[in-house]
């Protein structure tokens, strides 16, 4: 009913504006036609008037009413004063000529078969004395106006008719487009995620359902990952919370014992640190994600920050008989948040560590590059073990997700889960490839990330 009557309002509204503009354009149209009939009768006028007396003039006034040749039944006006300002002859009365202003068109009220009518008139000077107006009825507009009401009360009806039948049919199809996202909306309320809108024609319904659908697309898949990383927390902490228990439990059962009771404590320690490292590991995912870190971003260089974790890795790469080195380079500057890019880095090279094997060698290596979609700086980690097939690189990011081959190794596969996230959060990203033999990961972070 709003939206009729804002329909319908507007639609008068437009016909009134369009109705006053006609009446006044119409109305000095016929103003304008007036003056210049005149003109040309006072240019006609001029040259009889010049041997005429004034009372010959009134004689040729007079003849010609008696006629009817004047056309007096086309408005015009003729009046002959004398110099005394007597009237000689006419069609009019009531005349001052004190009034009156010499070769100037004015409009005023003269009495015509008595009655009192608006005219359109100009006084000239005779030259033997006296004066001389013409003119024509001014009252013509005055007709207009019941013309331009009649006009205006049709058109009124109709527009409002056409208003209501346009907002009727607006309605109609506005609720049908919004009633596709209503309906899509009360399924995936009910529990069907894989729901999705109709896209029909790209006008402004068709991009909104069209970034439904994406928000659709990305919330099925947050609950996804959800639903995987709540089963594979799951499954994860029940082997270590099982192995505690048992432990503990064995402890009890056997006799008092403080070297047994010690040594059940500190393994259990040591699994429920492991648990601890898994929550921080996870916390650490969700803090890229969700963008809480966002606004911290330094001044770095990525040269330095490599070098720094090389040398961290460098006790743990011997244990492992791995050879770690970094590849110097220039220094990389951009912008991004030190501690996390320093997590990724780690997480990069503590997974080259554990998968590339006894006798591996990792390389580390930073680089910058420019192209059409702007700056990147580069961090490359290099190995020559086993590598990730093809096929499952895209899988290997995903949270608790490990590669038959590299069950036995210690780990809960969240590494390149954490780096895909801190990637994702600097707009950058990571890519992994074949490295001939071996696994190349490349964490890519634009040098001036957008705001």
């Amino acid at each position: 009913m709003r939206l009729i009557v804002t329909c319908g309002a507007l639609s008068l509204a437009s016909m009134l504006a369009v109705s006053a503009v006609f009446y006044f354009g119409l109305v000095q149209m016929i103003d304008a036609n007036t003056d210049a009939k005149i003109h040309a009768q006072s240019r006609r006028m001029s040259m009889r008037i010049a041997s005429h007396s004034p009372q010959q003039i009134a004689d040729e006034i007079k003849e010609a009413l008696a006629n009817g040749i004047d056309g007096d039944n086309d408005g015009e006006i003729y009046l002959v004063l004398d110099a005394h300002g007597h009237s000689l002859g006419g069609n009019i009365a009531g005349w001052a000529d004190a009034g009156a202003v010499r070769d100037t068109l004015i409009t005023r009220a003269v009495l015509r078969r008595d009655e009192t009518i608006r005219a359109r008139v100009m006084a000239r000077a005779l030259p033997q004395g006296g004066t001389l107006v013409f003119g024509y009825e001014a009252d013509e507009r005055d007709s207009i106006r019941p013309l331009m009401l009649h006009a205006l009360m049709q058109g009124a009806v109709l527009a409002l008719a056409l208003a209501v039948a346009g907002a009727l049919l607006f309605r109609r199809l506005v609720e049908a487009r919004i009633g596709d996202v209503r309906r899509a909306a009360a399924d995936i309320a009910a529990g069907d995620l894989r729901r999705r809108i109709a896209v029909i024609g790209d006008d402004e319904f068709g991009l909104l359902n069209q970034d439904i659908n994406r928000m659709l697309d990305r919330i099925e898949q947050l609950m996804d990952g959800i639903r995987n990383v709540s089963n594979a927390l799951a499954h994860d902490l029940r082997t270590p919370l099982m192995r505690v228990r048992g432990r503990l439990d064995e402890a009890l059962r056997r006799p008092p014992d403080a070297g047994l009771l010690a040594d059940s404590a500190a393994i259990a320690i040591r699994d429920i640190d492991d648990l601890i490292r898994l929550f921080e590991r996870l916390l650490q995912i969700a803090q890229a994600e969700s963008g809480v870190r966002a606004g911290q971003r330094d001044n770095i260089d990525l040269q330095t920050i490599a070098a720094d974790m090389v040398d961290m890795y460098d006790a743990a790469a011997e244990l492992h008989g791995v050879t770690l080195r970094l590849v110097e380079c220039a220094p990389v500057a951009l912008q991004a948040d030190r501690n996390l890019v320093a997590t990724a880095i780690a997480s990069l090279i503590d997974n080259a560590i554990k998968h590339g094997g006894f006798g591996a060698v990792v390389a580390v290596s930073s680089s910058s590059e420019a192209g059409p979609d702007g700056d990147w700086a580069t961090i490359t980690v290099r190995d020559n073990g086993p590598g990730v097939p093809a096929d499952q690189r895209a899988r290997v990011v995903e949270r608790f997700y490990r590669l038959d081959q590299s069950r036995a190794v210690p780990g809960n596969g969240l590494g390149l889960s954490i780096v895909q996230a801190i990637a994702t959060s600097h707009g950058g990203e990571l890519r992994l490839g074949d490295a001939q033999p071996g696994l190349l990961a490349q964490l890519r972070l634009p040098r001036q990330p957008a705001v």
